[in-house]
């Protein structure tokens, strides 16, 4: 592109502003001086500066506005502004200015904005211009800063991009924590349905046994009713885990601890025999209700039985010593109860008890590692904490705290 030379009517509004316009001898050592401080700040300032009359005509280009646009200041003083701007703007630039000059109303000036500007080789930028006003004796004159945005909004970008993309992993990390967690915890309710349906065809297989007798009707009927029992509870097993991953919430209700732990010991005792593992239950003077979700409480205490169960039962069958567990409950500080799963197993090791409760740690060969996270996650969502001691006389003790429920709100349904 060639620019002409600059229009003589600005000629002394330049030479004002830009005295490196006018010839030494004729400023002066003086002038000279102020020439090398304002050429100074032009060439060091981080930002393009360029400056311009109340029509429009550049003053002043500084060396980081040559270095952005393309152009010399040579090459631009004199012409017009609007070079540096691509349509709508190039064309309805001159009115901007005339609709300030008259209603001195700022649209920009003194505010800032954010805009598209032009290089010499016709590539458009995003920028963010500042623009301050002076007065002087020849006129006003308008001096922009100009901040190339460009790598600016690259970094945005990509910075949305990893957000997006992180947004992504943790919506696959929570489903797959999610579809771990019901594999885990949907196994126990799916075993009890098919003990209970296989022993409801035994009874009804046996041979001389008639469908009409009523002691087969009675003991079919409890093992259908027991079964269908535990499908709902699958299915509740489903819905509290979705919300609790979704959430983070619990739905939490006063429940009678005696109770919950009598019927999370029948779970866990499914499919082992009750004659083969000795529990015995001492809730001693502990609070008798508790602010629990009972449905994850129930399925800590299971894990941590069946957990007990399992790890016993190697040992128990080497030995012939026989499998005791013993749930014990007793006050805890600030209105909280402490329950205790303590067995006569062999215990994790020194090493393994050190990683008990983090995910995918397990000593079991066909064990996901994931029983003792979720019991822990559970109890402090609950507001409590659970932790591992090794048991007085051997084995193991799993300890966790509740908080404590006030008994005439009790809901024992």
């Amino acid at each position: 592109m060639t620019l002409g030379a600059a229009p003589a009517h600005i000629a002394s509004v330049q030479a004002k502003f830009d005295p490196g316009a006018i010839a030494p001898e004729a400023a002066g050592l003086a002038f000279g001086a102020s020439d090398a401080y304002w050429r100074s700040i032009l060439s060091t300032v981080p930002d393009a500066m360029v400056v311009i009359d109340s029509t429009g005509h550049i003053l002043s280009f500084s060396a980081a506005a040559e270095r952005l646009f393309g152009y010399t200041e040579a090459e631009l003083r004199g012409q017009k502004v609007e070079v540096l701007m691509p349509s709508p703007d190039r064309e309805n630039h001159d009115g901007y200015i005339s609709r300030y000059l008259e209603s001195g109303v700022p649209r920009i000036i003194g505010i800032g904005r954010v805009l598209i500007a032009r290089r010499r080789d016709g590539a458009t930028f995003p920028i963010e211009l500042s623009i301050g006003e002076a007065v002087t004796p020849e006129g006003r004159v308008f001096t922009g800063f100009i901040r190339d945005l460009t790598e600016r909004q690259a970094a945005a970008r990509r910075l949305q991009d990893l957000q997006a993309e992180l947004s992504r992993i943790s919506r696959i990390s929570a489903m797959g924590s999610l579809a771990a967690a019901l594999a885990h915890e949907l196994n126990q309710p799916l075993t009890a349905i098919a003990n209970y349906l296989e022993a409801a065809r035994d009874l009804i297989a046996q041979p001389g046994a008639k469908t009409s007798d009523e002691a087969i009707q009675a003991l079919v009927h409890e093992a259908v009713t027991e079964a269908a029992a535990q499908s709902i509870r699958a299915g509740q097993i489903v819905r509290r885990l979705r919300e609790f991953i979704s959430r983070g919430e619990s739905e939490k209700r006063i429940e009678p601890l005696g109770k919950l732990v009598a019927e999370a010991q029948a779970l866990a005792l499914i499919g082992n025999g009750n004659g083969e593992v000795d529990v015995q239950i001492d809730l001693g003077n502990a609070a008798p209700v508790v602010l629990v979700d009972r449905i994850q409480i129930q399925q800590v205490l299971f894990n941590l039985l069946r957990n007990a169960i399992e790890a016993g039962a190697a040992e128990a069958a080497a030995t012939g010593v026989r499998q005791r567990i013993r749930i014990t409950a007793r006050p805890a500080v600030a209105d909280m109860i402490e329950l205790v799963v303590a067995d006569n197993g062999p215990g994790p090791g020194a090493d393994a008890a050190q990683h008990l409760f983090e995910p995918f740690q397990s000593s079991k060969a066909e064990g996901m590692g994931l029983g003792l996270s979720i019991c822990r996650t559970i109890i402090e969502a609950h507001g409590g904490r659970i932790w591992y001691q090794a048991g007085d006389n051997g084995g193991s003790a799993f300890h966790f705290t509740l908080m404590a429920g006030a008994l005439g709100d009790v809901d024992d349904d």
